[in-house]
């Protein structure tokens, strides 16, 4: 029985999967923690670590893994660069994990992976196959990203950036940003901002979760819930003008956000919009926090 091997590296988890290939059905999945903050060698040793338990519990050890991890890999010289993950930028991640695990490696943006899955297999599954058109996967949580995947396909571009939408400039002047700039998308609209822009209002510190609940009946909350949706508006508008997608599907933590999917916020792109109208659908993703390693996994189903 042929397998499919998927790897989510994620900030503060390691997910691993195994699809049987014929049917995607779930053979396994096992999380372990990343233990960021005890560097990239760690991180590293905690990959095998899961793949070496996954081998023990299906009696198999693959010749091919896919993995999806914050960042991208810079063409000319193969590092890794613009990851939350900061322990990972400049490392030579791809070369590093195959030496570790002894396999084939296929590397790929969490965003993307995140994108190849509910395209194929979640909320844009039923649009022919997912196999035809172009979808935006956007996550938005502690960070922002985005994937692009046109006819079943991940776009990569020049220099393996498509989709990076987190890192365009939404607020002139706006709080730095990890990754050297100041009034990203990330900075505004990332779970993290939101509560920090909360507490600075409010003076209390509360989950976004919280806050959301709250919109109602606490005027900070309401506040910050439509800083989020005119911002998100104003912010993918840009998007939809150059790329047009055919759905867009919102992943992550901060996606989970009702007001995200209310006609309020179809208003608020459709304001930045250059047609002034909006037709394509706006949906919450199907798979979860799993598309991410169902993706990584797919990324091996023609090897």
């Amino acid at each position: 029985m042929k397998q499919l091997w998927g790897i989510d590296l994620g900030g503060t988890k390691i997910e691993g999967i195994v699809l049987e290939a014929s049917t995607l059905r779930t053979v396994i999945r096992k999380r372990i923690p990343t233990g960021a903050e005890n560097g990239y060698r760690h991180i590293l040793s905690q990959v095998g670590h899961l793949v070496e338990i996954m081998s023990e519990e299906t009696g198999t050890y693959p010749a091919c893994i896919g993995i999806g991890t914050p960042g991208s890999l810079e063409p000319r010289s193969g590092r890794l660069k613009n990851s939350n993950t900061v322990c990972l930028n400049g490392k030579m991640l791809l070369q590093d994990l195959g030496e570790v695990l002894g396999m084939n490696v296929k590397l790929e943006n969490d965003a993307n992976c995140f994108a190849l899955a509910e395209l194929l297999l979640g909320a844009a599954a039923g649009r022919n196959g997912g196999r035809e058109g172009m979808m935006f996967g956007i996550i938005l949580g502690t960070g922002v990203g985005g994937g692009i995947v046109c006819n079943g396909r991940v776009v990569h571009g020049a220099h393996g950036i498509a989709g990076e939408w987190g890192h365009n400039e939404l607020l002139p002047g706006g709080s730095p940003c990890y990754c050297g700039r100041s009034g990203c998308v990330e900075t505004v609209l990332s779970g993290p901002a939101l509560e920090a822009w909360y507490a600075e209002l409010s003076g209390t510190v509360r989950s976004l979760r919280e806050i959301a609940s709250l919109a109602d009946s606490d005027w900070a909350a309401s506040r910050t819930i439509d800083r989020l949706v005119e911002y998100f508006g104003k912010a993918v508008a840009g998007v939809i003008n150059i790329l047009d997608p055919d759905i867009i599907v919102i992943g992550g933590g901060v996606g989970n956000i009702d007001a995200l999917y209310t006609d309020r916020a179809r208003a608020a792109m459709e304001r930045h919009l250059f047609t002034g109208f909006l037709e394509i659908p706006v949906v919450r993703p199907q798979l979860g926090d799993s598309a991410g390693v169902f993706g990584a996994a797919l990324l091996t189903e023609k090897t």
